[in-house]
């Protein structure tokens, strides 16, 4: 007999066959992190069945089985080397493996010469990530799959990190979009992620074979994979057991069974994992800390007995729904605190009309909203004020500390840090880019190791040995548990150590402070995670300070929106009443808007007939029908001015296409007079949308690059679609100088992406792409050395030809950037005028691009300012000092921006940051200490394919409650 056992991430596969290969037996289900156990009764199970009770040839795999073999004696295969060997005799023709685990993702290319493609560091995408969206929708994997074979539109969501989805998929289902739609696009992203994560922009042609349990037990992912990839792949007869039988196929050992199961059940008592010192040394110091923290209480009522005016106030959270009636002396009546289940809005109902009927004598006068659902429960019940998440945390905090100077909440999925200075919201911190800080992040072990939540938390309390486990992503601290439980942590331990990751993940890598002392002294904490008293406890011995958590510690923010609606002036309650909740109806649409170019996917939700919120909207057009407040807006006038050089007539040279990104957008001008001079027709590409991201991503060969450089794929590959042979994308090391910075180079993704477009489409062959060297800021060297770069396309170009096309093209930028000048100051002079605030909104030229941006600027205009571009005043400030070695041509504008904003009271910053650019971090740090010279409030945005605008609208309303009086 041949036993082949696939030990995975989360599940354990085991496959029996005899010396022809025939399977006699085969085993898959989750082995919950009981590795040793659940291999030793699968073993014993098998050695019953089969009578074998002497030796067999017993192979090991898979990723959590390498340590076990290797202490145990057991012979080991790895588990990719296992797949080819079980494919290459099974399915002998195929030329590409797609495998999703539960926490790896494997793409195996077979044909053109072995090679093997895996995740690294991240888990987005994997068997986990399916898991965790799955329960975000409260639905089975079975259900998420039916699901999805209903769906009309797909949305865009991320998945390269389960926190990122998770901020796409939350405002789509507070704003009602379909439990279809959204499980379709979930798995539309999973496969946009492998293809683009993994491949890495290698083909994935021929016969495609899918692998593993994800793709075996959902076919409505194996259909996005399909479509993605404009192929039919195969999902095989026992596909979950290809490592394991591989595996088995490799057995050449014999194995004494009895002696191998001994081995494996001795297996993880090793007690080597590393500890950190316990929560609480005793009982009476655990019971010193409840006494401190018990002061700390909100004012009850008897809702029963009360008669006259109550205020409402409602948090509808990521994960949670929260509501808090008070009566006039800020007394709490009632409360709820509930699960969304993906929609507030029954919750709500349900709420209000037990409210109405059991206490009849009591009338809602004022209410307040606030949270991910504030615009869809505003809308649907006609809730009085809508606030921003921070001022309603802020009002709360201020109420049971007046002095408070720094307030951390800790959600289910969201964290929100503020520092207060002089009475007003000075700094915000919100976690954009890991969720491993969160109360999910304890939700998720705890479910696994199977308890709920609060039993969880309190084992960890007395843990004599609580794990150093770090501070990792969620999906891959599960390796680190099994690790430490295989050592000999107890649960009670790992539920300590849990607790300590999370506090910090949250001071270290979300709020990222140098040292606990920058916080401040007078901390309130806030959140459900804080109703852990292991993570309190945490919290407070790595700040060594004694914090507040009042009792209502998850409700702060309704608490905070109620508050607020009782300090608003009397007036009638726009609150729907009795008759009009009974007969409530909720009822959405989605569809596409046509009022501009962005096409903003609309999820449409009517109430009542005649009440609706439309949500998924960039800017205020499907609301209003007409533009923003304000047409003060720089980026908007940009992208008008840009698109007269779209035009051109048919040359006597034939076609050249421009793709339409990086520096090409500032520098579109340029080079469109420059080869409309030389007579040729300009194509550039057209504008940047998902469509046109995804039909050339499969050639991006770099997953950590700008989402700005990854785009540029689609875009050459638009040009090649649309026929044009000649491609101009030339590399430049140099920008012009505009005399503000030690020296004006481009940034290295800017200045070489052209070689790594030739370097990895391989659709251009047969085509010229014109990318070499240029420096058109050499402006009497760029005619000569541009005539021998073209000559070799076009040898019929002359010298004199490319001297006159040259001067015409400078001339061209000049006039271009004289005209956004000319306007911008004269969009600063109205915005004076008007006494509009200014936001100088602060980016690159590509910055621009609504694909990159998300309507950003249109979001701003919409809060009633003005958006001036940073190079509109950086050159009203000229050289800036600066600490850091400024020679960037565009963060230098940055820096003299911020400077100069220093200068103005009706100025702020808001600083827009593309993920996977090295030299974003200097930039930051440098503008906030110019910012913070002359007490500036400074916002800043990280801006990729995976933006969440829920959490950029809760930065930019702070910023404008911030900034009022």
């Amino acid at each position: 007999m041949k036993i082949g056992l696939d030990v995975g991430s989360t599940t354990i596969k085991c496959v029996v066959m005899d010396e022809t290969g025939n399977i006699l037996y085969r085993s898959y289900e989750r082995h919950y992190s009981k590795i040793t156990e659940k291999m030793t009764e699968l073993l014993e199970k098998v050695r019953r069945e089969f009578s074998l009770d002497e030796t067999a040839k017993l192979t090991v795999s898979g990723s959590a089985g390498m340590g076990i073999s290797q202490t145990c004696g057991l012979p080991f295969v790895q588990e990719v080397y296992a797949t080819r060997i079980a494919v290459g005799k099974l399915i002998p023709d195929a030329d590409v493996i797609i495998e999703l685990g539960g926490e790896d993702a494997k793409i195996l290319f077979l044909s053109g010469g072995l090679e093997v493609r895996m995740n690294g560091s991240c888990a987005g995408g994997t068997g986990a990530f399916i898991d965790q969206m799955a329960t975000l929708l409260n639905v089975s994997l079975e259900e998420m799959d039916s699901l999805a074979a209903r769906y009309e539109k797909i949305y865009t969501i991320a998945s390269r990190c389960g926190v990122f989805a998770k901020s796409d998929v939350q405002p789509l289902l507070n704003q009602g979009a379909r439990a279809t739609d959204i499980s379709a696009s979930i798995f539309a992203a999973v496969a946009n992620q492998t293809i683009a994560g993994l491949a890495q922009g290698r083909p994935i042609r021929g016969k495609v074979v899918y692998l593993g349990g994800p793709l075996t037990f959902l076919p409505q992912l194996r259909d996005s994979f399909d479509r993605a990839l404009k192929v039919t792949g195969v999902c095989p007869e026992n596909s979950l057991y290809y490592v394991a039988i591989g595996a088995a196929y490799c057995g050449a050992v014999e194995t004494k069974l009895v002696e191998a199961l001994e081995s494996i059940r001795k297996y993880g008592s090793t007690g080597s994992f590393l500890s950190i010192p316990p929560l609480f040394r005793n009982a009476a110091e655990y019971e010193e800390f409840c006494q401190r923290h018990a002061q700390c209480k909100a004012p009850r009522g008897d809702i029963g007995k009360y008669s006259g005016d109550a205020f409402l106030g409602v948090d509808a959270g990521s994960t949670t729904v929260k509501a808090v009636l008070l009566g006039r002396d800020a007394e709490i009546l009632d409360s709820i605190y509930k699960s969304n289940s993906g929609n507030p809005v029954p919750i709500i109902r349900e709420y209000l009309l037990g409210i109405d009927q059991k206490y009849p004598s009591l009338r809602i006068s004022k209410s307040a909203v606030t949270g991910y659902g504030e615009e869809l429960l505003k809308n649907a019940f006609g809730i009085d004020y809508g606030i921003v998440e921070t001022v309603a945390h802020f009002t709360a905090a201020k109420h049971f500390r007046p002095n408070v100077d720094f307030v951390i909440d800790i959600g289910g999925q969201d964290m929100k840090c503020f520092k207060i200075r002089n009475g007003a919201v000075d700094n915000i911190f919100l976690n954009e880019a890991c969720s491993s800080g969160c109360g999910s992040f304890l939700q998720t072990f705890a479910n696994t190791l199977g308890y709920e939540i609060p039993e969880f938390a309190k084992l960890g309390l007395f843990a004599e040995h609580p794990v150093d486990l770090g501070s990792r992503c969620t999906v891959f601290m599960n390796s680190q548990v099994k690790q430490a439980q295989k050592d000999g942590a107890t649960t009670e331990d790992i539920s300590a150590g849990l607790s300590v990751s999370v506090v910090k993940n949250a001071i270290y890598k979300v709020i990222r402070v140098p040292n606990a002392e920058e916080l401040g002294r007078n901390i309130v904490v806030q959140g459900g995670t804080f109703l852990n008293d292991a993570v309190l406890r945490v919290f407070e011995k790595e700040l060594g300070v004694e914090v507040t958590r009042p009792d209502i510690s998850g409700l702060m923010g309704a608490y905070g929106a109620a508050l607020y609606a009782m300090g608003k002036p009397a007036a009638q309650t726009t609150l729907i009443g009795p008759e009009e909740l009974e007969n409530f109806k909720h009822e959405v649409k989605v569809t596409n808007c046509g009022l501009c170019s962005n096409h903003c996917r609309l999820t449409i939700n009517i109430f009542g007939g005649n009440r609706r919120f439309i949500g998924g909207n960039r800017c205020e057009k499907p609301v209003t029908k007409r533009n923003s407040k304000s047409e003060l807006n720089m980026v908007a006038y940009k992208m008008d001015l840009l698109a007269s050089y779209r035009k051109s007539e048919p040359g006597p040279r034939g076609k050249i296409g421009i793709p339409m990104g990086l520096n090409l957008y500032e520098l579109l001008p340029f080079w469109h007079s420059f080869f409309t001079s030389l007579g040729f027709e300009v194509v550039v590409s057209p504008m940047s949308d998902r469509e046109l991201y995804l039909n050339g991503q499969s050639t991006i060969p770099s997953d950590t690059v700008c989402f700005p450089a990854k785009l540029m794929h689609g875009h050459v590959q638009a040009l090649i679609d649309e026929g044009i042979q000649n491609i101009f994308y030339p590399c430049m090391s140099y920008n012009f100088d505009e005399g503000i910075s030690d020296n004006h180079y481009n940034c290295p993704v800017v200045a070489y992406y052209p070689e790594v477009i030739a370097a990895n489409m391989s659709t251009l062959e047969g085509r010229n792409l014109i990318h070499d060297y240029v420096g058109i800021h050499r402006k009497r060297d760029f005619p000569v050395k541009m005539h021998a770069i073209l000559q070799k396309s076009f040898p019929d170009i002359t010298v004199r030809e490319v001297k006159r096309a040259a001067k015409a093209a400078y001339g061209e930028y000049d006039r271009y950037m004289e005209q956004v000048r000319q306007r911008g100051d004269e969009m600063i002079a109205q915005a004076e005028r008007e006494k509009l605030p200014i936001i100088i909104l602060s980016g690159r030229p590509y910055h621009l691009d609504p694909e990159i941006n998300h309507g950003i600027d249109k979001l701003i205009v919409s809060l009633g300012a003005a958006v001036i571009t940073e190079d509109i005043v950086s050159r009203r400030v000229g050289k800036v000092h600066t600490d850091v070695l400024n020679q960037w041509t565009y963060h230098a504008r940055l820096y003299a921006a911020a400077k100069y904003v220093c200068s103005r009271p009706d100025m702020n910053l808001v600083q827009l940051v593309s993920f996977g650019c090295g030299v974003d971090a200097i930039t930051t740090d440098e503008v906030r200490r110019i910012l913070e010279e002359g007490d500036k409030i400074y916002t800043q945005i990280k801006i990729d394919e995976i933006t969440n605008l829920g959490a950029v609208k809760i930065r930019l309303r702070s910023l404008f409650a911030a900034l009022e009086p």
